[in-house]
């Protein structure tokens, strides 16, 4: 049952408002989301969409939307389940929130910038396509996992590290289906790739790590 701190009807909101932006996004592009959701098992929707994105995308905007409310609610519910219980409140949500979309944009900004320095610009822009579509994946599975843990089963540490290792399995299916799409490119500027991996991909999230550990998060 549902831990007694949690408060049902402001997740119930949350929790409808990514429905929502879920809900346009297949309104909106059907077809594209269609094979969007098949995207584990079928690279189809790499091939065909990389060729056209942008840097401002409507169907990812909406989707990132969903991927931060999502992202934010799990993460509530791993920290009151790992840590401590604090009361659920519009402000933590909201810093939650801000925290999360603030360093995804930052992130994906500085790798177009090294992108640009390196001349892979190229190379970058398809990776970082793929890696978001990735990511806005994830936002759609976490939101039955919210659901579940919030209203099913009472979440313990073991179904949220689960939960944890099946997000960071998809997530490493989507770098690995990039990396083995690009191996070409990669070839080719190998250097310079390697020096965007650890600056971007493995630095910020040591240094977010350390931030918690020493602030005993």
């Amino acid at each position: 049952m549902l831990r007694p701190i949690f408060s049902n009807d402001f997740f119930i909101i949350l929790i409808v408002i990514s429905l929502v932006f879920v809900a346009i996004t297949k309104l909106l592009f059907e077809k594209r989301f269609n094979q969007f959701a098949s995207i584990l098992i079928n690279s189809s929707y790499l091939k065909i969409y990389s060729k056209d994105q942008k840097f401002i995308d409507l169907f990812d905007g909406l989707l990132f939307f969903n991927l931060i409310f999502s992202a934010s609610i799990f993460s509530f519910i791993s920290y009151n389940t790992l840590f401590e219980n604090i009361e659920i409140s519009l402000p933590i949500i909201l810093k939650l929130m801000l925290g999360i979309g603030v360093f995804i944009l930052i992130k994906v900004l500085l790798e177009r910038l090294i992108g640009s320095l390196f001349s892979i610009d190229n190379l970058i822009d398809r990776y970082l396509f793929q890696k978001t579509s990735y990511k806005n994946f994830l936002g759609l599975v976490l939101i039955p996992l919210n659901v579940i843990f919030l209203f099913s089963i009472s979440p313990n540490e073991t179904l949220i590290f689960s939960a944890i290792i099946l997000l960071v399995l998809i997530n490493t299916i989507g770098l690995l289906t990039s990396y083995k799409s690009n191996l070409n490119l990669i070839k080719r500027d190998f250097f310079y790739f390697i020096l965007y991996l650890c600056a971007l991909e493995i630095g910020p999230y040591l240094i977010v790590y350390k931030v918690l550990i020493e602030n005993k998060v």
